[in-house]
């Protein structure tokens, strides 16, 4: 018998990778150096060890793509004033004649140290959920801070796995306990006594990394913006908003850190040099 006789099967899938100069806190941010490589070049080569059949960067910038070419990575150009990376996804479908069910993975440009397991794992959420339009991955929340922090999204799931509410205020909301961790397994009786038939029901934080039908990534831009997506500036949750099932793949780990600002940068070049 072979040794990958029960190997899960490969599910064929895109990686789009959105790429755009202007930043506010960091500019040119898909261009900076980390260990010799532009920052999108990295990113598209962490995606290229998964199991994609493509990785493509969308950019709207001819440096960009410049970039990527002189390091072997596909790019295409997209409009300039596409208000979301999403709406520059969804071109990018377009031009390379992605639609139905093709699977594409969004990977945020600014996540050289994405898992390529868990690009995986989020494209293979799809092809398993045939109900689900999106997928995208949480792992559990590590602290008190982390579950408060406004900056931290959250997401609960129901008990087929798929996204109740994505927030980023502290959800689910433990009532008689507010103020403690009341998930921390071994310490749950002391943190917070009566809470013990909730072991295993963590506060989830959102990792955010995509998987769409690309019919439906096609169709997102022109779909109502929801109000909750305007209170919580969160685009996915337009995509509920408007009835839409979103998979959601828990992983025990946090995926490496992303790159927002000068300091982030710093902390990424010394972990890759």
């Amino acid at each position: 018998m072979s040794g990958t006789a029960d190997a899960p099967p490969r599910h064929r899938f895109t990686v789009l990778i959105p790429a755009r100069l202007a930043s506010s806190r960091l500019p040119d941010k898909p261009l900076a150096d980390i260990a010799g490589l532009p920052m999108v070049v990295r990113v598209a080569q962490r995606a290229a060890a998964s199991a994609a059949t493509r990785v493509v960067v969308a950019t709207d910038a001819p440096r960009i793509q410049q970039a990527c070419a002189g390091h072997g990575v596909e790019a295409i150009l997209t409009r300039a004033d596409h208000a979301s990376g999403s709406d520059r996804l969804a071109e990018a479908c377009v031009q390379l004649g992605l639609d139905g069910d093709d699977v594409v993975v969004n990977v945020q440009g600014d996540e050289p140290l994405i898992d390529p397991a868990l690009i995986d794992a989020v494209a293979g959420l799809l092809p398993a959920r045939p109900g689900a339009s999106m997928g995208t991955a949480a792992h559990p929340v590590g602290s008190l801070d982390d579950y408060n922090n406004p900056n931290v999204v959250k997401v609960v799931r129901d008990a087929q796995g798929f996204a109740h509410y994505f927030s980023r205020a502290p959800i689910p909301f433990a009532r008689d306990h507010a103020g403690v961790a009341w998930w921390e397994g071994g310490r749950q009786q002391a943190a917070a006594p009566g809470v013990a038939g909730l072991a295993g029901f963590a506060p989830l934080r959102h990792v955010g990394i995509y998987s769409y039908r690309a019919a439906f990534l096609r169709a997102f831009p022109a779909l109502a913006p929801a109000p909750t997506e305007v209170l919580e500036a969160l685009e996915q949750l337009r995509a509920l908003w408007h009835g839409h099932r979103i998979a959601v793949h828990v992983t025990e780990h946090a995926p490496g850190p992303g790159v927002d600002t000068p300091q982030d940068l710093e902390r990424v070049r010394r972990l890759l040099a």
